[in-house]
């Protein structure tokens, strides 16, 4: 009798930056950020349990929920907020944290940090 693996609750976490905060821009970046989380994850949308989603101040064109909804996850329970503003903190971020359901050890989920967000976690393979 082949053992079955447990599904577990995990979390990944993800940013990237914008160069311009256009709706256009906060769309693209969303789209490629959740797109590589996914795929590096071998994710598919119904192991999404939920997303948070954080905005540094001066991104205020659009919510990054809304982008996510776009490309097809208007079913996975979305949520945005204010990142802190601290000093000479990385500006025009979007932070990603994303719980899905995986068979995965937590030593192989792979974190995603896209264009100058890289900068925040340069420990972390590419």
């Amino acid at each position: 009798m082949p053992s079955e693996m447990a599904y577990v609750t995990r979390a990944i976490r993800g940013a990237t930056t914008l160069e311009v905060d256009t709706p256009e821009q906060v769309t693209e970046r969303i789209h490629a950020l959740l797109a590589r989380m996914m795929e590096l994850n071998s994710l598919q949308g119904d192991d999404l349990v939920s997303i948070i989603f954080t905005a540094t101040g001066d991104i205020t064109s659009m919510f990054p929920a809304a982008a996510a909804r776009s490309m097809g996850l208007g079913d996975v329970p979305l949520m945005c907020a204010r990142e802190l503003d601290v000093k000479d903190s990385m500006p025009m971020c979007l932070r990603v944290l994303m719980h899905v359901n995986t068979e995965a050890p937590r030593s192989a989920i792979h974190h995603v940090y896209l264009e100058r967000a890289r900068a925040l976690r340069d420990d972390l393979p590419e």
